[in-house]
């Protein structure tokens, strides 16, 4: 179980990076930053497979997709300066307190 949340946090950050790298992908047109995209999609949708073994899929989802907006906002703000308004940061507490209430309190989670 242990390592299925290793897993999940490899998969975290290479979609998170893989993400991150799209706008500086320009559309495909820059290389490194392209292959930054495809490897870490690739490493992304490995590692959640691997996770998939032991959690249920619509945890582990919720997890991985809710940490990653959030992460990806964190990096657009210091990288991009795209500044998120009042709004969206609420908007991102939701979504870490749902991951909190998801993990701490739901019974589909395994301990």
């Amino acid at each position: 179980m242990k390592s299925a949340y290793i897993y999940l946090a490899v998969a975290i950050a290479a979609e998170v990076a893989a993400t991150s790298a799209l706008k500086a992908s320009e559309q495909f047109t820059r290389l490194w930053p392209s292959v930054i995209v495809v490897v870490g999609y690739a490493i992304a949708f490995y590692m959640l497979t691997l996770v998939l073994k032991s959690i249920p899929v619509g945890v582990a989802y919720a997890i991985w997709s809710g940490l990653g907006i959030v992460l990806v906002a964190i990096i657009g703000a210091v990288v991009y300066r795209e500044i998120p308004d009042p709004a969206a940061i609420v908007g991102m507490g939701l979504i870490i307190a749902g991951v909190v209430v998801l993990n701490v309190f739901s019974k589909s989670v395994p301990h």
